[in-house]
Formats: structure tokens, sequence, C-alpha cells
């Protein structure tokens, strides 16, 4: 897994240089294991968004939350820890969404538009603004159920606010040592596709996560690490 570590930094450096930076020859001598890496945890590494669908194939095997709620049963047991120690912390955070069936998130989808509309919103604008809040079917993380949304027991309302109940802020800091990230950060939406949301974690792994959480990076920047040519990159002074 350093490997993947090594390849997520790759990409983190190049984003930091600038013109002006030192004559810097970079090899990416870990590209090729990292990849492979990837291939094998594909399934903690599947990226769902607004570009990418979810493999009409695609099947997960679901375990029930306490609450009747429903996550992929491999992602149970690092899920159940995090809430269990934010508990220990003194908090009280919620799961108030997982896993949804293609139906459920058609439905939703469909009541946002409806709600634009009647805000106002024509029919074409309702469709384009409302797949920036909730994903158009089949391009949801929910759908995987390696999503989940965490809420204040306190302040359950999906919005900004969110971010500044304790509960989200021990999720932020410490949801990586469980293997989730915060999938959706208020300075990626031009990458993710997805407005910000404060309440939306996502499990990659907890390399993975470790790897994304010290390089900065969201899934999409990540999966590009990976993916980056295996050759000599040259970034010169100017």
């Amino acid at each position: 897994m350093n490997a993947v570590r090594c390849a997520a930094g790759f990409l983190a450096a190049l984003m930091l240089l600038t013109p002006a930076c030192y004559a810097v020859d970079i090899v990416p001598a870990t590209a090729t294991a990292a990849v492979e890496t990837a291939a094998e945890e594909d399934w903690q590494l599947l990226l769902v968004n607004p570009w990418n669908k979810l493999p009409e194939e695609f099947t997960v095997e679901l375990k029930k939350l306490p609450n009747g709620l429903q996550v992929d049963a491999r992602i149970y047991d690092d899920l159940t820890a995090m809430l269990s120690d934010c508990r220990k912390a003194g908090l009280r955070p919620v799961v108030c969404s997982a896993y949804r069936p293609v139906e459920t998130q058609t439905r939703l989808y469909n009541n946002k538009i409806a709600r634009l509309q009647a805000a106002g919103y024509s029919r074409e604008a309702a469709i384009r603004q409302a797949g920036r809040w909730v994903a158009v079917p089949g391009t949801s993380e929910h759908q995987t159920g390696l999503a989940v949304d965490l809420v204040a027991s306190s302040y359950q309302v999906l919005d900004k606010k969110q971010e500044q109940t304790k509960e989200q802020k021990w999720l932020m800091e410490h949801c990586w040592e469980y293997g989730f990230i915060l999938r959706y950060p208020s300075d990626k939406c031009g990458v993710t596709g997805i407005g910000y949301e404060p309440w939306h974690y996502r499990y990659v792994g907890k390399e993975t996560a470790k790897a994304m959480q010290e390089a900065g990076l969201c899934l999409e920047e990540y999966l590009t690490a990976l993916e980056s040519p295996q050759e000599t990159v040259h970034t010169k002074a100017r």
C-alpha cells in the first residue's frame, strides 16, 4: 500500500509546482505497483459520479445497521467502529442515509426537480440544478453501499450548517482513520461535479483514505494519480 501513497504524493507534488519552481525530474517508479494494487481493491475505489455510471451488472451484499439502513457488508465493521468512537467522544452521530436502490434514488431525483420547478425554475434549468445536489439515478454513490450520510442528532438538516456541529468536526478530522473520506469537499466541486456536502462520507479503505488525507486529494484526483503515465515528468523553471 506504500505504492498507493506514493502515487497520491506524486500527483500532489505536481499540483503544487508552478512555472517559477525549480527544475525537477520526477519518475513515478511505483506507478505500476499502484495501479495493480488499485485493481486488486477495485471494490473500494469504484468511481461513481456524473460521468461514470454504476456498472449495469453491479451487485452488492448488504448488511443492516441498527437503525434499519443498509451498507456494503464489507464496510460495516469500520463504520461501526467510527461511530462508536465518535460516541465515546461524547458526541451523537446519526446515519440518516446509506444504501439506496435505484427506485429510491429516482424518487429523490424527481422530487428535487419538482421542488425546483415549483420555486420558479424552468424544466431544463431544474434538471441541471438538481444534478448538483441529488445524483441522477445510476450515478449516486449511495447505490454502491459504500457511502453514508452522517449528521448530528441535534441538527439533522443537510445544509452547510452541518459542518459547524461537533459531530462533523470530529468526523472530518478522524474519518480517514477508519477508511472513510469526506467525499464532496467545498474546494473540489469542480472536480467531483457535486456541490459541497459536509455530511457525505465514502469508504475507500484505510490505506487509501490516509493517502488521500495526506495529499489533500478527492477520489477523482487520487484515481488520476494511480493512472499517471509511467515516464519521466520534466518541470522546468521559466
